[in-house]
């Protein structure tokens, strides 16, 4: 089975973070964006570049058997990289529990009634009806207004999260709609954090699980606990996964 994880049909995250799969990172990462390096806002990298996820690789296959076998099958995984702000978080929410194409459709008239920039000023602005008629249910629209809240009024702060991967984390999952999961794999694709470990969702704990050779898929807690020596690179371990997952049988 393949998901390419930039047309896979999310699911709603909620707040446990559990059991997602890999097609709701349709709406986070890219792969090759910006042909393979990572992105540039100011004078900050944003996102794991193709260097770093070989560095991070690298270092694990040094020390896991399995691993090495695993990227010599397999080859490095291209990077997946998002644009950091509420853009990507908005986009997620807008994917929760709909078809890609639905997502890209109400999208699209977001995008007509709000402008590209989408201030949140402007979302907010509107009422039910004019939200409803682009889409949005009422669900989507408390989440969306609860983003837009926190983003305008300075509660959350996306270009200045905590540096601490769980505070960061918990900064997040004060927004509506936005659990550990989608937290994490911001975290992951919008600001290239090296130890992000996203190891409730599915297609990780099948990777993990192809990977090691084991006669099952790992459980969560199965998945955070392998990977446990794999710090300080886990971030580029969750993305070779999903690279695993989509490749020929190992």
């Amino acid at each position: 089975m393949s998901l390419d994880p930039r047309f896979a049909a999310a699911r709603q995250d909620g707040r446990t973070g559990r059991g997602k799969l890999l097609g709701q990172a349709a709406h986070f990462g890219k792969t090759g964006t910006l042909n393979g390096a990572s992105e540039q806002v100011g004078d900050r990298t944003l996102g794991l570049s193709a260097e770093q996820l070989r560095t991070g690789m690298d270092a694990i296959a040094s020390r896991e058997p399995a691993m090495a076998r695993a990227l010599a099958h397999a080859g490095y995984p291209p990077p997946r990289i998002s644009p950091r702000g509420y853009r990507t978080l908005l986009r997620t929410i807008v994917g929760q529990q709909v078809s890609v194409a639905s997502a890209a459709s109400v999208w699209a008239k977001l995008e007509l009634e709000l402008g590209a920039e989408m201030n949140p000023d402007d979302l907010l602005s509107r009422d039910y009806d004019t939200l409803r008629a682009c889409g949005l249910s009422r669900q989507k629209q408390g989440y969306a207004r609860s983003l837009c809240e926190l983003v305008a009024r300075g509660e959350v702060d996306l270009e200045h999260l905590p540096a601490d991967d769980e505070a960061a984390i918990a900064e997040l999952t004060r927004i509506k709609g936005i659990g550990r999961w989608s937290a994490e794999i911001y975290l992951l694709f919008a600001e290239g954090r090296p130890d992000i470990w996203p190891a409730g969702d599915l297609a990780v704990m099948a990777g993990v699980g192809r990977i090691l050779g084991l006669p099952e898929r790992p459980d969560e807690k199965q998945t955070r606990a392998v990977a446990a020596d794999w710090r300080p690179w886990r971030g580029a371990a969750a993305i070779f996964t999903w690279h695993i997952y989509n490749t020929a049988a190992i």
